[in-house]
């Protein structure tokens, strides 16, 4: 992420909103503190790429999936009877 003073951002916007085009955050500071973040507004083209769901069918959930550990935990934080 790139930080820019204020007064250079105004020199160099153009080239700045071009660089958040291409997916670099721009943070403008004065005096050393942050006063706005120049980003990219445009999505990413999808790459055909999916990632939900993407181990269906090769790994299962135990039923008991919730109550896991559940004893030992209990035990940890003194919360058994």
């Amino acid at each position: 992420m790139l930080t820019v003073e204020l007064h250079d951002a105004e020199v160099h916007l153009t080239e700045l909103v071009e660089l958040a085009v291409q997916g670099e955050s721009v943070i403008i500071t004065k005096a050393g503190r942050p006063l706005a973040k120049i980003i990219n507004l445009i999505e990413p083209a999808y790459t055909g790429k999916r990632r939900l769901g993407f181990l269906q069918g090769q790994i299962a959930v135990p039923d008991d999936f919730d109550d896991m550990g559940g004893t030992l935990i209990s035990t940890l934080f003194g919360l058994q009877k």
